[in-house]
């Protein structure tokens, strides 16, 4: 069993959180990850905090709060007490910042990274099976699960869009921690998920094997989640829609006058699909809409990952009239998000750009190839719906017939739209972030029994 009050005897809460980017190159899981983390700094402010990840150095050069918990290294906590606090202090002072730096200057484009990824999403390995790996696909076998979890009092796996078809490895690999917590007697949640699509027979055995015995599951959106996990066999009680922890890091971004910007971001990667047509249209169609708006196209990049945001954006831009400078590969969330909160109406593949202009009151054009990203975008519209027929998010198909048109369209009526929406836009993300907040407040009533340690939990937004 895992242990029986808070703590670790010291009276120090210990808790263990798992994400979907443990390379640290994507910066709206980022923008999730300092919010898990401050939320729980809020309720536990002496709490350990351990990331999940593979970039130690990164990772205290990015989110200081936390400490690495190393994955490929055995997932073991580091040193508690003073030499703990001084290894803390080295690698938020020194070590974060030099690493950030290097990476930033020295890497280039990983395509074996995303061979290694492809080759990890391909099929799933033996889970709890006795088939060798032979008999499967080649998957490379999973991690075991973190030795940090024996002494750890709550595990967390935070948002994200991991636990899918497109992301099998790191879906199953949540799935073992989650079911060696519930071995353990460790209470244990999803926060800020977003689930499916779901298909693999695999994966849909072991949810329904191990989601039910998870203590609280926080979804992202409320239009497909609920049902798929209805159908897993999750109680309903179990079962809250919170949106994305990403909402409240832009929301405190927000600037009070509207941007001028228009935002573009295209990504085509394995999971995402888009036509050479359909990519020529889509930059014809948003330097022509620069131009005749007499505005600046801003290339918006949020993740670094095998270059997937900044090798498809910036060719887009060739030919524009006017365009404003692209954050450096040490630029951060927050970086981005600022970005964002200049823009009046931005054009997006990629989802959490949506996340950070929606939370800021700035309307979005979605642009999608591919079922993930329906389910991902659709959501996020629902979750954002003005309920005045005047939508915030306006979704288009890329491989429509008419797509020039409808992509003119959509970035027009925003256009003029966008300072009616500001304020309603703005309120829905309020009401996310009060509901992220309340969710947190179950999640900590799992601690030994609600005592945990001191520490107020943080009063509900309430606009400012």
């Amino acid at each position: 069993m895992g242990n029986s009050g808070a703590g670790d005897g010291a009276g120090t809460v210990r808790v263990l959180v798992d994400n979907g980017e443990y390379w640290l190159r994507n910066r709206g899981d980022i923008a999730m990850m300092v919010m898990t983390v401050e939320r729980l700094r809020d309720r536990w402010p002496q709490a350990r905090i351990g990331m999940l990840t593979d970039e130690p150095r990164i990772l205290r050069g990015v989110l200081p709060q936390a400490e690495p918990v190393v994955a490929h290294s055995g997932g073991r906590w580091g040193s508690g007490g003073f030499a703990g606090m001084l290894d803390a202090q080295a690698g938020i002072h020194l070590i974060g910042p030099a690493a950030l730096r290097w990476r930033a200057v020295t890497e280039v484009p990983k395509h074996y990274l995303r061979g290694v990824k492809n080759w990890a999403r391909r099929e799933v390995h033996q889970i709890a099976t006795g088939e060798s790996e032979s008999e499967l696909t080649g998957m490379p076998d999973l991690p075991p699960v973190p030795t940090a979890l024996a002494e750890s009092d709550l595990v967390i796996a935070q948002g994200g869009g991991y636990m899918t078809d497109v992301d099998l490895y790191q879906a199953h690999r949540t799935l073992n921690l989650l079911e060696a917590a519930q071995r353990q007697g460790i209470p244990n949640v999803m926060i800020g998920q977003g689930l499916g699509p779901m298909r693999d027979a695999e994966l849909l055995r072991r949810c329904a094997e191990v989601l039910p015995g998870v203590d609280l599951i926080a979804l992202r959106e409320g239009l497909r989640g609920p049902k798929l996990l209805a159908e897993l066999g999750v109680p309903e009680d179990k079962i809250l829609v919170t949106g994305d922890d990403a909402v409240e890091f832009a929301y405190r971004l927000r600037r009070p006058e509207i941007g001028t910007d228009l935002g573009l971001c295209l990504r085509i990667s394995d999971y995402s699909k888009v036509t050479d047509s359909a990519r020529d249209t889509l930059g014809a169609v948003v330097r022509r809409e620069a131009a005749q708006l007499d505005t600046a196209l801003a290339p918006l990049i949020i993740s670094e990952y095998d270059d997937e945001d900044r090798r498809h954006t910036l060719p887009l831009l060739a030919g524009a009239a006017r365009t404003r400078p692209v954050i450096s590969r040490a630029g951060t969330a927050q970086d981005v998000a600022r970005q964002v909160s200049r823009c009046r109406v931005l054009v997006t593949s990629a989802y959490h750009l949506a996340v950070f202009a929606l939370s800021q009151g700035i309307p979005a054009v979605a642009v999608t190839a591919s079922q993930y990203y329906d389910d991902k975008f659709y959501g996020l519209a629902d979750m954002f719906d003005t309920d005045t027929g005047a939508a915030g998010l306006r979704i288009v198909h890329l491989d429509v017939d008419n797509l020039d048109a409808e992509l003119t369209r959509a970035i027009r009526q925003l256009w003029e739209s966008a300072p009616e929406l500001r304020d309603t836009l703005q309120q829905k993300a309020v009401e996310q972030i009060d509901a992220g907040r309340a969710g947190l407040d179950r999640v900590y009533g799992l601690v030994a029994g609600g005592e945990g340690l001191p520490g107020d939990i943080a009063e509900p937004v309430q606009g400012e």
